[in-house]
Parts: C-alpha cells; sequence; structure tokens
C-alpha cells in the first residue's frame, strides 16, 4: 500500500464516521497518523483530494462488486435476490457502513462538480459488465434498463437503511420483489 492510498483511505474513514464538512487536509493527516501536510502535498486542493477519494471508493468497491460476480451464478432470482440482499446488508454495518456512507457524501458532492459526475457514471457502466449479462441470464427483456433500476433500488436501500435503521431490515425480499416484477421467469 502507498502513502497515497493511506491518505485516500484515512479520507474515506473521515468521510464514512464524520461527514463532509470535517473532510480537511488536516483531518485526514490527522486520521492518518502522518505528519501535518501530507495530505496536501498529495492533494493540493479540496476538489483533489474528493477526485482521489472517488476513484479509492470506485477501486474497492470495484473489488466487491468482482469477489460478487466472481461467485457462481445465480441459478435463479431468489438466489440473486439474497446475493443482493446480504451485500447490501454488508454494505450497511461496519467498515461497509463507513465506506457506503462516504460514498454517499462523495456523490452528494458529484452534483456541483461534472468531473466527480463522470467518473460516477463510468463506474456504474463498469459495473454493468457483470450486472447486466446476470440479468440477461435471468430472463430479462431489457438487461440494461433493469440493471439501472436494480442499482436504483440497491442505493435506495443502502440511503434509507443509513439514515433510519430499521430493526426488520431485509433488503432481500425488497429486491426480490422488484426482480419478480421485471422477470418473467420469476
Amino acid at each position: 500500500m502507498t502513502r497515497r492510498d493511506d491518505l485516500l483511505d484515512a479520507a474515506v474513514r473521515v468521510l464514512g464516521t464524520r461527514g463532509l464538512r470535517q473532510l480537511t487536509h488536516r483531518a485526514v493527516d490527522a486520521e492518518a497518523g502522518l505528519p501535518a501536510g501530507s495530505a496536501s502535498n498529495v492533494f493540493r486542493t479540496r476538489e483533489a483530494l474528493l477526485d482521489g477519494v472517488l476513484d479509492r471508493l470506485v477501486e474497492v468497491e470495484t473489488a466487491g462488486w468482482q469477489r460478487l460476480a466472481g461467485t457462481a451464478r445465480p441459478l435463479g432470482v431468489r438466489e440473486f435476490a439474497a446475493l443482493l440482499g446480504t451485500m447490501v446488508e454488508q454494505l450497511t454495518r461496519g467498515e461497509g457502513r463507513v465506506l457506503t456512507l462516504a460514498r454517499f457524501a462523495v456523490f452528494g458532492e458529484a452534483a456541483h462538480h461534472p468531473a466527480l459526475q463522470h467518473k460516477i457514471v463510468e463506474a456504474r457502466e463498469r459495473l454493468g459488465a457483470w450486472g447486466v449479462p446476470w440479468l440477461a441470464a435471468l430472463g430479462s427483456a431489457d438487461p440494461a434498463r433493469d440493471y439501472r433500476m436494480v442499482l436504483d433500488l440497491l442505493d435506495g436501500l443502502l440511503h434509507n437503511e443509513l439514515a433510519g435503521p430499521a430493526a426488520d431490515f431485509r433488503p432481500a425480499e425488497t429486491i426480490g420483489t422488484l426482480l419478480a416484477g421485471m422477470l418473467p421467469r420469476a
């Protein structure tokens, strides 16, 4: 791991535990346990830091999706819903929660930064390389459209659970309902 990675991981922790307003070069230095000025030497501006954080989040989340995609393809809708539901649960607890909160903070900031928007669109398209074929294999008539709907649902589930945790949070049920409505063999 490089110093840059250490700084970006620290920035993700700052975002995910303290929020966007607390993301400063000084806070990142302290979180990383590095001397003052370390973050600003690598990321000259706050925008450069946010850009780096988004790159790191995409890297970490892509690795997670690739692990998921590396599993055997779901044989049916219930299995696919269970797989995605487990992932959503993992992204709302522990380190996954911190990562997801950091991602949502950067996504909110992207509304004001076209360069961040562009990177988010590219990352979403790369994830489609596994999601679209899975939905096609499950019988989707329009797998690219259905993939976007599934991602939108997952983001909504994540937002709602992080903002107001529910004791009876069972995302697989909700995901299964959406899949059953879009897939003929459900």
